[in-house]
């Protein structure tokens, strides 16, 4: 069947034999075998057929697929560092993660799942700052070591006059923070001219050169530190601090947002998501209120249209 130049399938289904010849006779070949011979090394090219076998058809072949998928062994991970198995509750996947109402419309770009997707957002804002003890939250960042370097510019970015003044660029990193998050800290902070100092929790201590401080709650050894009087001793000296925490386990601890800190950022893995051989899972980052101008990100607000009606 002929089709128009300008038909759908004549612009995806690729070149017909006859544009074939007029781009090798354009480029000087005789042939596709011989461009092949001209571009691609010998002695990297198979010399015998592939051995692809018979045809399937798509059901032959999906039932393949699932015999080979049962070959597979699912082994439970002990490696932790932030990732841990979970269970999503159906009431939950159903009501929250599957909700129609939050991504059902008739085409993708009416409306509705734009709304419906931003409720989800906003949503997820507000279980963040509920577990925080934060008043503002942002609607996720790549990862929770991403989250933790952008903490570290974006406090970096608000250091006081004092600090700007006394050229502060040091940022200490507990040496319990997961070593994940340690490494893409001290990369982001490279070409910023940021000195990151990785110091045992245990012996930190604060100079005028000091900006801002990284902790993890509960640390890389599962242990959950009261930080109260450390979180003091920081603000006396006008330091900053970024907490790295899971936001199940701040269904039962005390909330960083509660005993000092000025941002708390981790990864959602804990909600239910499956680990993925090991991530990256969506962050979040949150903040006190004197952040919002340079928070990462976006943040999903609550306004009212035209109609007085709410809308996200």
């Amino acid at each position: 069947m002929a089709h128009n130049k300008y038909s759908f399938a004549a612009r995806h289904i690729g070149p017909s034999e006859k544009e074939t010849n007029e781009m090798l006779k354009y480029i000087g070949v005789g042939s596709l075998d011989e461009l092949i011979d001209q571009t691609v090394p010998e002695q990297i090219r198979l010399k015998n057929k592939l051995k692809t076998g018979l045809g399937l058809s798509e059901y032959e072949y999906l039932k393949h697929l699932k015999t080979v998928g049962q070959k597979n062994k699912v082994f439970r991970s002990y490696i932790g560092q932030g990732y841990y198995g979970t269970i999503t509750p159906p009431v939950i996947q159903r009501n929250v993660l599957e909700n129609p109402g939050w991504y059902t419309a008739y085409t993708p770009y009416q409306a509705e799942i734009a709304q419906g997707r931003l409720e989800g957002l906003l949503n997820f804002q507000t279980v963040v700052m509920d577990l925080t003890g934060m008043p503002i939250a942002n609607a996720s960042l790549l990862d929770e070591a991403t989250a933790a370097s952008e903490a570290m510019t974006m406090l970096h970015a608000n250091r006081t006059k004092e600090k700007i003044a006394a050229k502060a660029n040091v940022f200490l990193v507990a040496d319990d923070v997961f070593p994940q998050t340690i490494d893409v800290v001290i990369t982001r902070a490279n070409p910023l001219g940021i000195e990151v100092k990785i110091v045992p929790q245990a012996e930190i201590t604060f100079d005028a050169n000091v900006f801002g401080v990284l902790l993890q709650y509960p640390n890389r050894y599962g242990s959950a530190n009261d930080y109260a009087a450390f979180a003091e001793k920081a603000k006396a000296a006008n330091v900053f601090i970024a907490v790295a925490t899971d936001l199940l386990a701040l269904a039962l601890l005390k909330a960083p947002g509660e005993w000092g800190a000025d941002v708390v950022v981790g990864n959602s893995q804990r909600f239910g998501v499956p680990m993925g051989y090991g991530g990256p899972h969506a962050a979040f980052f949150a903040c006190k209120d004197e952040f919002k101008r340079l928070i990462p990100g976006r943040i999903i607000g609550v306004s009212v249209d035209s109609s007085g009606k709410p809308a996200l």
